[in-house]
């Protein structure tokens, strides 16, 4: 679903209004930025950040792309501790749907030439919104490759996205500094109020992954690339 106030995809012509938030970075390419508000046990989030990517391939050599990506508890009461993925799923969605749901995941994973799986513990996600944070100082890059890092470990590895083990592996295997990285998982209060801040502004998003456009253009859902390409086309094209 798309739209400035979140409504359904608009034809091309809508999209004009968007000339005034469209700037030129010194390169004289387009500058378009992207904030992205997930949780790191939505399995959609990882497709629409692949989607997202496969979207904006194309325009590298138009526009200088900035993704941020905020954070969305969908069970802020998940324990720390972990608890079993599958047995959750099977009570919070029913087993008989869960039976549908993880081959019709497997198959959209596998598209997007990831390997999904179900096996594993699931976990309270804060101290992963806290760390995502934490690495943005270091540039928009790092925290895109921390994202994918959290993503690969939860949804295709089996890994306990609450566990401080994983999380401070994730954070070393995208070159992150290990000291910083183990102050923030060691102190709750390190990030904290940024993190409680960008949740409470998230209240109103009715769902995960969403987007936001050049702070003011709203795609909700793992959109189809094309979606991403209509909007980039017409902010590259001004």
């Amino acid at each position: 679903m798309i739209s400035r106030r979140v409504r359904t995809f608009p034809k091309v012509s809508t999209l004009r209004s968007l000339s005034r938030n469209v700037m030129a970075a010194s390169n004289g390419k387009t500058k378009i930025s992207v904030d992205v508000i997930s949780d790191t046990v939505c399995p959609w989030c990882y497709i629409g950040k692949r989607r997202l990517e496969r979207a904006m391939s194309p325009f590298a050599g138009r526009a200088e792309f900035t993704v941020r990506w905020l954070p969305y508890q969908l069970n802020p009461d998940a324990p720390k501790e972990g608890r079993n993925k599958l047995e959750y799923y099977n009570e919070k969605f029913g087993a008989a749907r869960v039976a549908q749901m993880v081959p019709a995941m497997t198959r959209t994973y596998a598209e997007e030439g990831l390997q999904y799986s179900i096996g594993g513990l699931t976990g309270n996600t804060l101290d992963s919104h806290r760390l995502i944070a934490w690495s943005e100082q270091f540039g928009p890059q790092k925290q895109n490759e921390l994202v994918e890092e959290l993503f690969q470990n939860y949804f295709c590895q089996e890994k306990l996205i609450s566990d401080r083990g994983v999380l401070l592996a994730a954070a070393a295997k995208v070159g992150l500094p290990a000291d910083g990285a183990a102050a923030v998982l060691d102190d709750p209060r390190v990030c904290a109020q940024e993190v409680k801040q960008q949740l409470e502004r998230a209240r109103g998003v009715g769902g995960v992954p969403f987007f936001i456009i050049n702070k003011s253009y709203k795609l909700s859902g793992a959109q189809p690339p094309e979606h991403f390409e209509e909007v980039f086309e017409q902010l590259c094209s001004r």
